[in-house]
């Protein structure tokens, strides 16, 4: 094979890595700041904060900076604000594969980037034009995020050899990680010491500065590219010969009864369930029931995190290995990884709920959990790719669009659940997340594949009778 250092297609997933780094840190910088734009005595209907664990002495804080407008958003409002993102991300899933594959990913995973930026950069004046330009913005940001998994993959099923795609893709899509690790603490910094509309202007500025070194250093096929070697051309288009279609037509019934993309939307969906679940409420549970505030430690809140990104980019690395060098089948691989990076967390979670007061515990078992769904990424999550590469960009925008739906219940329902805050009503919370895990890591166990489906392959349509 062609050596990795400084091939295109390694850059590629390097610029992909920042991309996607950035795409988070645009997302989660919200509910840090979130915190500092509404006035204190309206945040929240004091809670009925538990009795059961003692409360943890913190420190006092030096004055803050209070530059920052303030708004008297309620409970409710804030709820709001919060879940506006995903009804605008929700809708572009699916149009966003479809239009990788006419008009290619650089175009649209730039476009995507560059618009979240630029609402980003508006959004302390649509604060103080009221509530409802703000979640307005909010919402178009999610429009513009709706695009980028669905662009991103449909690129790679272009520059990936199917041996090297779990390495190229868990290096692209770990930014994501990375990107929740550095803006949780680093928002706060920024709201601490200057004023909550720099995390906006800081983000939302380096989206633009990423933006124009995508669209000169990227291209949607390695025939296109300016300065790739020739042997790195070559080996990618053999590596791929097989595995693409030509037809112009999306067969989108063939796709629909596909058994294993169902398996990976299962797969998805009992995985983001608990993804979300926790990335919202974790703080809530840290603060009402273990009684220590995890704004006030944003390294804790971020450790999850960054258990995550090491493990995606070691486990695509183990899952390439196994592939080529084991002859292991992609589609045990992406089972294993699948079973591991589900039923792990799955364990974790309930035993995080019986531990009691022992809060150094809790964060373990919760990082351990968030940790280990980073095998995932090797596993159900790149799927798309082995069954129909052609049309990955379209699979991921149906998976993901489901996949979503978690994040505007999961939280909702959580919090449905937890109204007097006992443990017994958070352990409940944590057994619903877990017995989804189980079921969708099951289930993808039983009917994925990984090989190229019929459908997927050019002249499908011909011998089909």
């Amino acid at each position: 094979s062609v050596p990795a250092c400084c091939s295109a297609r390694y850059n590629l997933a390097l610029l992909a890595f920042f991309g996607f780094f950035l795409l988070y840190a645009l997302r989660v910088n919200l509910s840090v700041a979130l915190v500092d734009m509404v006035e204190p005595n309206t945040s929240l209907p004091k809670n009925v904060t538990s009795n059961v664990c003692p409360e943890h002495s913190s420190t006092i804080n030096a004055p803050r900076n209070t530059t920052g407008e303030k708004y008297s958003w309620d409970a409710d409002t804030q709820g709001w604000i919060l879940g506006s993102f995903f009804y605008g991300y929700i809708i572009t899933q699916i149009p966003g594969g479809y239009l990788a594959s006419k008009i290619g990913g650089k175009l649209l995973m730039g476009f995507g980037i560059f618009g979240t930026s630029v609402f980003t950069l508006l959004t302390p004046l649509a604060a103080d034009l009221g509530v409802g330009y703000f979640i307005a913005v909010r919402a178009l940001e999610g429009l513009g995020e709706g695009v980028t998994f669905p662009a991103m993959h449909s690129m790679w099923s272009s520059w990936a050899p199917p041996l090297e795609r779990s390495k190229l893709l868990s290096i692209s899509y770990a930014g994501a990680q990375l990107g929740t690790v550095v803006s949780l603490p680093l928002s706060g910094l920024i709201c601490y010491y200057m004023n909550w509309v720099y995390v906006f202007y800081i983000f939302g500025a380096l989206g633009v500065l990423w933006f124009f070194f995508w669209m000169w250093l990227v291209s949607d096929t390695p025939e296109t590219h300016r300065s790739i070697s020739h042997a790195e051309r070559e080996y990618i288009l053999s590596s791929l010969k097989d595995q693409l279609s030509t037809q112009k037509s999306v067969p989108w019934r063939p796709i629909l009864e596909s058994l294993p993309l169902w398996a990976i939307v299962v797969a998805h969906f009992s995985y983001n369930w608990t993804f979300y679940t926790l990335l919202t409420l974790l703080p809530t549970y840290m603060k009402e029931i273990l009684r220590f505030d995890a704004q006030e430690n944003g390294f804790l809140s971020a450790l999850p995190y960054f258990g995550c990104w090491l493990c995606i980019i070691l486990s695509g690395q183990i899952a390439d290995y196994l592939r080529e060098k084991q002859n292991l089948s992609t589609v045990c691989v992406r089972k294993c990884f699948t079973l591991i990076g589900m039923i792990g967390p799955a364990v974790f979670l309930v035993a995080a709920g019986f531990i009691g007061c022992n809060y150094a515990l809790a964060v373990a078992f919760v990082t351990i959990s968030t940790t280990l769904g980073g095998f995932c990424t090797s596993g159900y999550s790149i799927n798309h790719l082995d069954i129909a590469p052609s049309y990955a960009g379209i699979l991921l925008g149906i998976t993901n669009s489901f996949a979503t739906i978690p994040g505007m219940v999961g939280p909702v329902i959580a919090k449905n659940l937890t109204h007097n805050n006992t443990v017994g009503e958070w352990q409940t919370v944590f057994y619903i997340a877990a017995s989804i895990n189980l079921f969708g890591a099951i289930f993808f166990a039983l009917f994925a594949s990984g090989e190229v489906q019929d459908w997927a392959v050019s002249g499908y349509h011909l011998h089909r009778n």
